[in-house]
């Protein structure tokens, strides 16, 4: 995992304001084909029908948040773009399992423990220390048996210190035979990949 030489740090949270002030929706969570086809196979994926306790980091405007609710008991969503969380309360006000928060990841992180952490277009905007640390983070947190899900567009993007295949293959390095991890499934899509993994 190489970090890109022009961008070696982690993104930090102005980077995400100013890009949700230029711009309400500036990906297209709301309207693109490709996110609503992303957000159906990442659902079709999962390997339960039903998570008592979920955790999905950089939850945007909510879009992928309010439907995955539907098979959580309890959901924490978090971002650090206070615009993008303002969107997604609007959006999931009508759902009391879910929980929002401003929280900068790997330097914060909940207490408790989960049995689903989601982390989908996200892993490739830390650099490749604090991605250590949030796995390790993760790790403590996600229950034995518990799923982690990471969905990455693959393309490389200038200014993003990493790739969708660089947080894939981190994660994957973990699954071996002797490895916290479990790889149960993964997909290779034309512009992104999808990996589920379980904690041993």
């Amino acid at each position: 995992m190489q970090p890109n030489p022009n961008q070696p740090n982690t993104l930090p949270p102005t980077y995400f304001d100013d890009v949700y002030r230029a711009n309400q929706d500036p990906w297209n969570f709301e309207t693109s084909p490709y996110e609503r086809e992303k957000y159906a196979t990442t659902l079709a994926a999962l390997p339960q029908q039903h998570y008592a306790a979920a955790f999905e980091i950089g939850c945007s405007l909510g879009v992928l948040t309010e439907q995955l609710a539907t098979r959580c008991g309890h959901l924490l969503a978090v971002d650090v773009a206070a615009n993008a969380l303002e969107r997604a309360r609007q959006r999931c006000a009508h759902l009391p399992q879910v929980e929002l928060k401003l929280l900068r990841v790997p330097e914060e992180f909940p207490g408790g423990e989960f049995d689903l952490i989601l982390v989908s277009e996200v892993g490739y905007y830390w650099s490749p220390a604090d991605l250590e640390r949030a796995a390790s983070r993760m790790l403590t947190a996600l229950r034995p048996g518990g799923h982690l899900v990471l969905v990455h567009w693959t393309a490389p993007v200038h200014d993003y210190p990493l790739t969708g295949d660089d947080v894939h293959e981190f994660f994957l390095q973990r699954a071996g035979p002797d490895g916290p991890l479990l790889h149960v499934s993964g997909q290779r899509h034309a512009q992104y990949r999808l990996d589920v993994l379980a904690r041993r």
